[in-house]
């Protein structure tokens, strides 16, 4: 009697935290990024909902920093199933399809409004390709937009000639070549060191990478050139997620709806102050002159024609949908 009465109180309540699957498991979350970034934080936060909202039937854990899987591991590790969840930056799968590249193409979208309308634009044919590679995406975040930091000051893109610049992504690195730089692609994880060692002396990035390592102890200056807004996403693995139950994915997609309007609303938050902080630091942060603005303008040009090249006619009809909306 006394058990049937504790069911009766305990089942219902159960239900209420989403506790559906008799079987609880835990999903280990890799992240690139330092447990204070905003990025991290977001995912924390995400997770943390996802936890809470299922009663712990389905529990997630962030590992930030590059502790689980470096970020360049990260994908493939959702991709095989190794971690069933993960966060990862888009254009850095540049070189598995031109799709990825699409947030970085110079001057396409470079304000946090039109980087939304791009995102939304494109969803549909990036869920698609990622279904494709066995992943999902459940949201995504920006980063602030891009700027050149330099130990030396630049007045034109020849002024970057043979300077050792790191690179991120497939873009970056082309984007260095267009301007006479060495690109080298680093992750996150080894900016500090390279910086310090001399094996990088520059590089395209956001105010939040800058200020997380604390670039002004190895560059003077931060060029604000706003080239474009690039995006993290959580992807999980398609046959982890397929085996939730249909209550257990509606949490995810709730607390995943939350983590992207929240991520973007904190991007947009933050852009300005981390400038600030640059400059409080020593760093001299400014727009481009004229001349290096023209140079990066044509070098923009260069690598849109070069992406619209490779993407072809989805390519063109996406760009085109974005620019309808």
């Amino acid at each position: 009697m006394i058990r049937k009465l504790l069911l009766s109180l305990t089942l219902p309540l159960a239900l209420s935290l989403g506790v559906v699957n008799a079987d609880s498991q835990t999903w280990d979350m890799p992240l690139a990024y330092s447990a204070t970034n905003y990025q991290s934080e977001n995912a924390a936060a995400f997770a943390a909902a996802v936890t809470e909202a299922t009663g712990g039937s389905l529990t997630i854990v962030t590992h930030p920093d590059g502790s689980l899987y470096k970020g360049d591991e990260i994908f493939p590790a959702v991709r095989t199933g190794q971690a069933p969840i993960g966060e990862r930056l888009i254009s850095a799968l540049g070189n598995e399809d031109p799709l990825f590249e699409l947030d970085t193409l110079p001057f396409l979208a470079a304000s946090f409004a039109d980087a939304k309308k791009l995102h939304e634009a494109a969803k549909p044919a990036m869920q698609k390709l990622l279904a494709s590679k066995g992943v999902k995406m459940l949201y995504a975040v920006p980063w602030p937009p891009q700027g050149i930091y330099t130990k030396n000051p630049i007045n034109s893109a020849a002024d970057m000639k043979n300077v050792k610049f790191r690179a991120y992504n497939p873009a970056t690195a082309r984007l260095a070549e267009l301007m006479g730089a060495v690109p080298t692609t680093i992750e996150v994880t080894e900016l500090s060191q390279v910086f310090a060692t001399g094996q990088a002396e520059s590089m395209v990035s956001s105010g939040s990478t800058g200020y997380d390592i604390e670039i002004w102890q190895y560059v003077n200056f931060w060029y604000d050139i706003q080239a474009w807004v690039p995006k993290n996403m959580v992807i999980v693995n398609l046959d982890a997620w397929n085996e939730l139950d249909e209550a257990t994915q509606n949490f995810v997609l709730n607390a995943a709806a939350e983590a992207e309007a929240s991520g973007w609303a904190k991007a947009e938050s933050l852009a300005q102050w981390y400038a600030e902080q640059l400059t409080a630091n020593g760093m001299t942060v400014q727009p481009p002159g004229e001349q290096l603005m023209a140079d990066l303008k044509k070098i923009g040009d260069i690598m849109t024609k070069e992406w619209l090249e490779r993407a072809g006619a989805s390519g063109e009809a996406l760009i085109s949908v974005y620019k309808s909306m």
